[in-house]
């Protein structure tokens, strides 16, 4: 019979510090090897997964059975569905690229209005979060800092306007995969199904988040040119931040993540140019502008609605594939073969090929729903009465009696956001064929994007392995009880280890694999509300993006200024602060004094 793993806390010299000191060693070896080193993502992120393996291993005193299988369930679901989420979305994005769809928007914001308060609030905040919606990646900042520059913004702050507009997209970026990520990984530890926990965190990151796009465009256009100029420009800047802030609240808490923050920038964007057919500035703000600004060469109306209806596709198919998320709209029965696989365990089913996929494979038949397989994970259970129980168990403090902690995967092939951007992405070749692009330019995309994230893939499958590694280990939780003595000071200190997570990672995505577990396990031992404190992990994280080593270079490249990193961090490194500060104080508002504001499980 195989070994059953109870968690311990302290096997460093019986300390709790001491053992939470050890355990910080895999996310602080990534951390200088990304940031001080400059090692490339994917080597600091197997070295920092190899440095989890052999503490979870032989410090902690993890089977090397559990070990191996945590890390490779981990890989696994970096994989799929993460990866797979970066793929598509990028695909489609290039896609776009391709087709000339992206050229055709852009041009078709530049010609929107000429005072440049405006532009970037149309261009860094609203253009940069559909970007960010869709593709994400160091994207949003380097295409809307080029564009800005294009108009004839000073190349310095052009990268300024673009890095401090993508923060409160971010959370929501590339289809929702920091949610997504978050989701996954809190699920069996607060013991809900994937689906209900990501939703959860949806609604909390939601709820924060909103409340710091209203006033973000108001932000930019103060950094831009002051607070008097920004009063001139008043019913932009509130149309803006404010159509914004009520899409991203709605479809983060009534549709889900997948498609937060494009619903909210084409919202956005469609608000303001409507508003300026009504309203404009008394004068065109144009100081500060060096060379001559690009002029946009205007579109025929037909091309530019066809542009448009590149990204509406997306979101129609996205939109359809989650209608599965609401209860009671139709039941579908799964495929004969399905069913068959599903009822492995009960009463020796001989259609069973392999006792590992136990009842626990389930098939989620509420609504228009695909097929859901979910089973125990090989290595990481033992059958007992033909039902397979998992080996690792949370010991008190960390759950109040000791309990199994089930290492579980999930895989649902046609429901989940990568493939349903596929389907757009086919979808959207269409038209774009029928208008001369060439039918070779589908697979040509596909292979250049798969070249283009071949490395990124990679970090991803290895940042997702340390963190399940730690989780399963009890190496998560031995950092959670040295971080719980924080008291009640803990959701202010909880905004500062997002933020730090992300400046260090350059990806909330990242920052959430890290340290959302971590929160949501302090919160636990706290007294605190888990979803309340992964999110602001993932809310807060979002203020770091602008300061990350990794988001400056993409933006000083974006606006030719390579080597001058340092006088545009100089420029952002004070609103980063704010922000997060602002952050902070929100989390500790909704923890003690507004506590309805947090979703319940």
């Amino acid at each position: 019979m195989a070994e059953v793993f109870q968690q311990v806390y302290s096997p460093v010299g019986g300390s709790v510090l001491l053992s939470a000191l050890v355990a910080s060693l895999p996310p602080l070896l990534l951390a200088i090897l990304l940031a001080v080193l400059r090692v490339a993502p994917w080597r600091a992120a197997i070295a920092a997964a190899a440095t989890a393996f052999l503490l979870a291993w032989l410090v902690w005193g993890m089977p090397l059975s559990l070990t191996v299988a945590s890390a490779t369930q981990g890989m696994a679901f970096g994989l799929w569905p993460i990866s797979w989420i970066v793929l598509s979305a990028v695909f489609f994005y290039n896609l776009s690229v391709e087709s000339g769809d992206f050229d055709v928007i852009r041009r078709s914001l530049a010609r929107v209005t000429g005072d440049r308060r405006i532009q970037a609030v149309l261009v860094a905040f609203c253009f940069g979060a559909l970007i960010e919606g869709i593709a994400g990646f160091g994207a949003p900042v380097a295409i809307t800092a080029s564009m800005l520059a294009g108009l004839g913004f000073a190349p310095i702050m052009a990268a300024t306007l673009a890095l401090v507009a993508n923060t409160t997209p971010v959370a929501f970026g590339s289809l929702g995969i920091p949610i997504t990520t978050l989701g996954g990984l809190l699920a069996p530890m607060l013991e809900h199904d994937t689906q209900t926990t990501t939703r959860a965190l949806s609604a909390m990151v939601g709820r924060q988040l909103a409340l710091f796009s209203i006033f973000i465009p108001a932000y930019l256009v103060v950094i831009l040119a002051g607070w008097r100029r920004m009063i001139e420009v008043w019913p932009a800047v509130l149309t803006a931040g404010g159509t914004f802030a009520i899409g991203q609240f709605v479809v983060s808490n009534y549709v889900g993540p997948e498609l937060t923050a494009s619903l909210s920038a084409l919202f956005s964007l469609a608000s303001v140019t409507l508003l300026l057919k009504v309203w404009h500035p008394r004068e065109d703000y144009v100081e500060g502008a060096v060379g001559k600004p690009v002029v946009a060469t205007p579109d025929p109306p037909a091309r530019v609605s066809r542009a448009y209806a590149t990204y509406g596709i997306l979101v129609v198919v996205v939109l359809i594939g989650q209608v599965g998320n609401f209860a009671g709209m139709a039941n579908l029965e799964p495929p004969l073969n399905v069913t068959a696989l599903l009822r492995c365990g009960q009463g020796g089913n001989r259609l069973c090929p392999e006792p590992w996929l136990g009842d626990n494979a389930t098939v989620d038949p509420q609504g228009l729903r695909f097929p859901v397989w979910e089973f125990h994970w090989p290595g990481a259970y033992q059958l007992q009465d033909g039902r397979p129980v998992g080996l690792v168990r949370r010991e008190p403090p960390v759950v109040a009696a000791s309990s199994p902690y089930p290492l579980t995967y999930r895989l649902d092939f046609l429901a989940t956001a990568g493939t349903l951007v596929l389907f757009a992405a086919l979808i959207a070749f269409v038209p774009m064929w029928f208008a001369g692009l060439d039918a070779g330019a589908l697979s040509r995309v596909f292979g250049r994007t798969l070249r283009q994230l071949r490395l990124p893939i990679v970090t991803i499958a290895f940042i997702l392995s340390i963190a399940t590694v730690m989780n399963y280990s009890g190496m998560t939780s031995s950092m959670a009880l040295a971080l719980a003595r924080t008291g009640v000071l803990f959701p202010f200190f909880a905004a500062w280890l997002g933020m730090i997570g992300v400046f260090l990672t350059g990806s909330d995505t990242s920052s959430n694999t890290l340290f959302g577990p971590l929160q949501a396990t302090t919160a636990k031992l706290s007294g605190l509300d888990p979803v309340l404190m992964g999110a602001t992990n993932a809310s807060a994280g979002v203020m770091g993006k602008m300061i990350s080593p990794q988001n400056l270079s993409v933006g000083a490249a974006g606006v030719g200024a390579v080597g001058r990193e340092g006088e545009i961090l100089a420029r952002v490194a004070i609103h980063s602060l704010v922000l997060t500060t602002l952050m902070g104080l929100l989390a500790m508002l909704q923890a003690y004094v507004v506590p309805w504001m947090v979703p319940k499980l």
